[in-house]
């Protein structure tokens, strides 16, 4: 007799939509429009890269163009704490920090928070490259699980996971009615 067939679920690409606008009109809310620019929206490699595409867009309606946050990507490769088990691959996305942050606020963004390690490793590449005066936290997707006191301050979804289940997230370049979240067994 076979083991029944694990359950896997589905979010709808129209819930990630209105997730992703929650969290640009959130960050809209708390950050008005600066046109000194000192507000910068990075996305975690890799994860975070596409949505970042995404807010980076959604903010659009939110802010002026002389006043919109600016993006870029933060790599974490050289700080991850499990580089032993997981070398850094050859294909990876460099830093890239559109202004100094020393002295900015810095939403760092990332598509799914578990155990706060990856956000670790991205405040330290971070702080290698200045000191901002505020860092902040956007996740599209929260499944718990964390393992270091980190917590988001701007999240758009929330998922129970258990420790056996894997969270994925794609988001379509091209067309968002293709995006998928699925949580499922490892």
């Amino acid at each position: 007799m076979s083991a029944p067939a694990q359950a896997t679920t589905r979010i709808a690409p129209a819930e990630i939509g209105r997730a992703l606008e929650k969290l640009a009109a959130e960050i809209a809310a708390r950050h008005p429009a600066d046109p000194a620019r000192r507000l910068v929206v990075l996305g975690i490699a890799n994860g975070g890269v596409h949505v970042v595409t995404r807010l980076q867009l959604l903010l659009r309606k939110h802010y002026p163009e002389n006043a919109r946050p600016r993006t870029g990507i933060i790599d974490i490769s050289f700080h991850r704490d499990d580089i032993g088990r997981h070398p850094i691959p050859k294909e990876f996305t460099p830093t890239v920090i559109p202004i100094d942050v020393t002295g900015a606020t810095v939403i760092l963004v990332d598509d799914v928070l578990q155990s706060g390690r990856t956000v670790k490793a991205a405040l330290d590449e971070l702080f290698d490259h200045g000191r901002p005066a505020k860092v902040e936290l956007a996740v599209l997707v929260d499944r718990g699980g964390r393992t270091l006191p980190i917590a988001a301050d701007y999240t758009g979804l929330v998922v129970a996971a258990s420790t056996e289940e894997k969270v994925t997230v794609v988001l379509h370049a091209a067309d968002p009615r293709h995006d998928a979240i699925t949580v499922a067994k490892k």
